[in-house]
């Protein structure tokens, strides 16, 4: 993956190369790895370009006056960078080449090209040619399974493959419609997944590409990355359905049985349930992937964590509200008869009275000691006194 972000992103942390890569100049990434269900890798991930617009300044910059001209760049660009079918041969009457890599099974695994070859002689671009047609006929090519239905009903003669991909999904050219600004990208074969030439050759292994042109795009990626993010193989409320459906069918077997041999077989359903939580299944290349100390995650950008609950607190013993205040002294010092104090605890009580004190590790492994956010802020100084607390999470490290 990071040969992959280096060499065919092009990207550079320190915007020195202005060159980029297959796809433009690389702004930003973010990627998650997953785990399927058999075990292997792969990777989502979502890619910023330089000069990219956001799908409502897109839309307005394709209705305005130079809407046909950028229209027409930008269609240039999307079928230029996106293929949607098998490539022609490179030579018709010469399939040789095709006959071999076919005899073999195994375009996957190959390199392709005879790399003894000069790069700018025709066998070179035949080889090529003949060698992507395999990878896309072998990667890209879908066939319908039981899995493309198996969230739709048994017998539904209208079911659809639920990846969107139908031999009928044909599109013969890219269009934008003048008046909604609406992108339709072309789809020359509608079984094959759409794909980067380059990309594809040097990876050799199935990969999908869309260009995110509307904001349900944007945020239909987004939740398909965090899902995936966030997910478990086995949902807890989904052991607990179980464990539900169990107890009730023992219960129902024997309704007054309290004998030890049914509580046995109760605390046996539930202790099934618990192990189901805890103890989930991980494929030898997740656990070789976290043992030798590999990302879970790719991204370019570091991020920084507002903690707002702590902040909410502390503005509420701050100017705590009539209700609350009431509240608070009725159960303390008004419940007692004695006067109630309306004046606030000072600055240094508010702070350190509620935040807990947290150690950590620097850089070089001492434990040093590490404040709130809250006290950080605070106690900020005079120097960032005008700063908010937003550009001042978001700006300023410790």
């Amino acid at each position: 993956m990071k040969a992959f972000i280096s060499t065919l992103l092009g990207y550079d942390p320190k915007s020195k190369s202005m060159e980029g890569g297959v796809l433009g100049l690389v702004k930003a990434y973010y990627g998650c790895v997953e785990a399927q269900g058999r075990g292997t890798l792969h990777c989502h991930m979502m890619i910023w370009v330089e000069g990219g617009l956001n799908p409502s300044d897109m839309k307005e910059r394709l209705r305005g006056e130079d809407g046909v001209a950028f229209g027409q760049r930008l269609i240039c660009f999307l079928d230029d960078t996106i293929s949607t079918s098998i490539p022609p041969p490179y030579d018709e009457g010469n399939r040789s080449e095709v006959r071999r890599y076919k005899a073999s099974k195994k375009p996957l695994t190959h390199r392709g090209v005879d790399l003894a070859l000069s790069p700018e002689s025709d066998d070179v671009a035949r080889q090529r040619r003949e060698d992507l047609r395999l990878l896309v006929a072998c990667c890209q090519h879908h066939e319908h399974t039981a899995t493309c239905y198996k969230y739709q009903k048994e017998g539904d003669s209208t079911a659809e493959c639920r990846f969107e991909l139908d031999a009928e999904n044909f599109v013969p050219e890219t269009t934008v419609d003048p008046e909604t600004g609406h992108l339709t990208l072309r789809c020359l074969d509608g079984l094959i997944n759409n794909y980067n030439a380059t990309i594809l050759e040097a990876m050799r292994c199935n990969m999908d590409i869309k260009f995110i042109g509307t904001g349900e795009d944007a945020k239909a990626v987004i939740y398909y990355v965090t899902d995936y993010i966030t997910k478990s193989q086995l949902k807890t409320h989904v052991a607990y359905a179980a464990l539900a459906l169990g107890v009730k069918k023992a219960t129902e077997a024997a309704p007054s049985d309290d004998s030890e041999e049914s509580i046995k077989a109760k605390r046996m359903l539930q202790k099934c349930a618990f192990s189901l939580v805890a103890n989930q299944e991980m494929s030898a290349q997740q656990v070789a992937t976290y043992l030798l100390d590999y990302e879970d995650h790719y991204t370019s950008d570091t991020f920084a964590n507002l903690y707002w609950p702590s902040f909410e607190r502390y503005l509420d013993r701050q100017h705590p509200s009539p209700e609350c205040r009431y509240d608070s002294h009725t159960s303390n010092s008004a419940a007692q008869g004695d006067d109630v104090d309306d004046t606030p605890e000072t600055l240094d009580e508010e702070v350190d009275d509620t935040e807990e004190v947290i150690v950590s590790t620097n850089d070089v492994g001492d434990v040093v000691p590490v404040s709130s956010q809250v006290a950080d802020y605070v106690y900020r100084g005079s120097e960032l006194e005008n700063i908010c607390l937003w550009d001042f999470v978001a700006q300023t490290k410790k």
